[in-house]
């Protein structure tokens, strides 16, 4: 006999789901590579003060993790990071070179050894950092993206290919690291050489533009000397987006680029499989990689409108087949080696794993990070694939996740408090997999809408244009038709909704609740509160002219960046709210919430505001998560009327 399913208000069922729980399945595999036959990839652990490890997938299936505490491989190149690690097989094992997050230096190390420094630590403003690291041992050399800083500013910054000495000796002698290209372009991706060594081929783009608005994809040849000469543009422009680039085992150059309104792949220029879906996206870490080119000339691709697929692209038919299984969406990390692809998918009953796809069999399975339920996966939300129709008819994607919990029901009278999430970037979305923090709530009985917004990516680039000049308008306009959709048509509470974001979804969670009546609350994480500042040197290089295109140039609209900021209209703020930021945040510094609230003095709105040591942009460390976490359920408690029954008592104060 099944146990008999009680009748209970939402937001007071009882979960299995705590936050320890969501924390410790915080974060997943990236940045997967091939080291001869093996596949390596970095991984996650929120318990050890959240650093990342670097994993070693043996030919037997074995797993060890490669680097002990504190060892963070971990790069901090335009504050985002980009591929942290290489690797090659030798006769007496393998080389390896990461970068170590504490110091930015690039590290060599052979099993069993311990790390030795490539490079030198900068006095100089947030020193040298390094990125892509492209080992050439034929020369001896590892070639990398070098972000070096002239001056204390975040602006003071200068990126260029260099190559590093691999025996050690510009650890200590910056002169000794040899420079590959000048500084003409503002951001570089790392070098990818042609099978035959001739050929240099990488991404660059210029302020203002972002690497979705325009780069251009640069080709050079590589000298008898190891230099490069001859560098020249071959594709892209300031209204074309290149978002990776590599070679086919037979030398010839591949790219994605959105030239058509969509990332399609192009083959020496010449389109391989035009549809209507993107077989790129956006470049927020380099080394992001969605296609990789196998020795057979087929290609490895993740793919998609929306929800993401792994395939096969066939160059000479056009033909796509696509790897079977459960999985929904697929991380822009891919390797190939042989006949084998290894990317890292998820899918709305299971986190991100390591999937390997045989390309002669088609068949996919799981070699690493496997997926493992900690809970019952009867409690994990059923999430509903809708999309809404906004102002203006335009449509809205969202994933809308209802309460669900396999033993409770609430009274038939009652309507369940939702709550709206909105993602970071603006330029990202909101992928379709399973997210305890998610089920965390849905599991207690409160909703969750993921809103891909305008100006996401999945859909095209216009869906993505549409946030151009916008920002602080269309994102709040769709978070709050999908909140009302909800409520019109019988699925949410009217008078229980609430929003919540991060980063840039933190700017239209504040925004909705300085400029909507939609909310009875929401929750602020590490958000960008005012414009002005932000846009004139509060901010990392990499985003610092990002408001050029999402609210207009600074020179001419001087006011818009005041009038949009909710730090401006604290005064309209009459709903309680939870802050949450990190203390060493260089992307959305802590200025922006102090300034925030000291503007909301004597204005007597209930609010807590939580600021982390030791946390940046994104919390990582599993006590910092569980706090936020509890903390935001709390508000939802208090404000919403629920009894979540078990956690700690946000204490909202005026």
């Amino acid at each position: 006999m099944g146990e008999s399913v009680r009748t209970l208000a939402y937001g007071a069922w009882p979960s299995p789901i705590d936050a320890a729980l969501a924390a410790a399945h915080d974060g997943h595999p990236e940045y997967v590579g091939f080291v001869g036959d093996e596949v390596w990839w970095t991984e996650p652990r929120p318990a050890e003060g959240g650093r990342r490890t670097l994993v070693r997938r043996h030919a037997d299936g074995t797993e060890e993790s490669l680097l002990p505490a504190p060892w963070n491989v971990r790069s901090r190149v335009i504050e985002y990071g980009g591929h942290p690690w290489a690797a090659r097989a030798g006769d007496d094992g393998p080389l390896v070179v990461f970068v170590n997050f504490a110091d930015q230096r690039l590290y060599r190390c052979e099993p069993g050894g311990e790390p030795r420094p490539l490079t030198p630590v900068s006095p100089v403003g947030a020193g040298l950092r390094w990125a892509e690291p492209l080992p050439r041992p034929e020369r001896g050399e590892v070639w990398c993206v070098l972000e070096e800083f002239t001056g204390d500013g975040p602006t003071d910054v200068r990126r260029v290919l260099a190559a590093v000495p691999l025996d050690g000796s510009a650890a200590q002698d910056r002169d000794a690291v040899r420079e590959l290209t000048d500084a003409r372009h503002r951001f570089v991706t790392g070098a990818k050489l042609s099978p035959d060594g001739l050929r240099a081929a990488w991404l660059a783009w210029d302020h203002p533009r972002m690497p979705w608005d325009g780069t251009e994809l640069i080709l050079a040849d590589v000298g008898p000397d190891g230099t490069l000469h001859d560098a020249r543009t071959v594709a892209g422009g300031p209204g074309e987006s290149i978002a990776q680039a590599d070679w086919t085992h037979d030398g010839r150059l591949l790219h994605a680029s959105d030239r058509s309104g969509w990332w399609n792949l192009y083959l020496d220029g010449r389109p391989l499989c035009p549809r209507e879906e993107e077989f790129g996206g956006a470049l927020w870490k380099l080394g992001m990689r969605w296609f990789a080119p196998l020795d057979s000339g087929l290609i490895a691709i993740v793919h998609g409108r929306g929800a993401t697929a792994l395939g096969i692209l066939d160059p000479e038919t056009g033909e796509v087949v696509d790897a079977a299984g459960p999985w929904t969406e697929f991380a822009p990390t891919l390797a190939a080696h042989g006949e084998r692809a290894v990317a890292v998918g998820a899918s709305p009953r299971s986190a991100y794993e390591v999937v390997e796809l045989n390309t002669c069999t088609g068949r996919a399975r799981v070699i690493g990070a496997e997926h493992d339920d900690a809970v019952d996966p009867a409690y994990y939300p059923e999430p509903q694939i809708r999309t809404f129709t906004g102002p203006d008819g335009r449509d809205i994607h969202a994933h809308i996740y209802p309460p669900h919990h396999p033993g409770c029901v609430a009274p038939g009278d009652e309507l369940p408090p939702y709550v709206v999430w909105a993602h970071g970037g603006p330029t990202g979305h909101a992928p379709l997999v399973l997210d305890l923090e998610i089920a965390y709530f849905t599991s207690r009985g409160i909703g969750v809408a993921e809103v891909n917004y305008g100006g996401s990516t999945g859909y095209g680039r216009p869906y993505r244009e549409r946030l151009r000049e916008q920002w602080g308008v269309v994102d709040v306009e769709d978070c709050a038709a999908v909140a009302l959709a909800l409520a019109d048509e019988g699925t949410a509470d009217r008078g229980r909704l609430a929003v919540r974001g991060g980063s840039a979804g933190g700017w239209t969670a504040a925004a909705s609740l300085t400029t909507t009546d939609v909310y009875a609350c929401g929750t602020i994480k590490y958000p960008i509160l005012d414009l002005t500042g932000w846009g004139t040197g509060e901010t990392h290089d990499f985003e610092s002219q990002y408001l050029e295109s999402l609210i207009g140039p600074l020179a001419e609209v001087p006011a818009r960046y005041a009038e949009r900021s909710p730090a401006t209209h604290a005064d309209r703020l009459g709903v309680p709210f939870l802050l949450l930021q990190g203390l060493d945040d260089p992307i959305c510094p802590p200025v922006q919430c102090e300034r925030f609230l000291a503007r909301l003095e004597g204005r007597r709105v209930p609010h807590a505001y939580l600021a982390f040591e030791g946390e940046g942009h994104g919390f990582r460390r599993a006590e910092t998560m569980v706090r936020a976490l509890e903390a935001e359920l709390s508000l939802y408690a208090q404000v919403f009327r629920l009894d979540p029954r078990d956690i700690p008592t946000l204490e909202l104060s005026t």
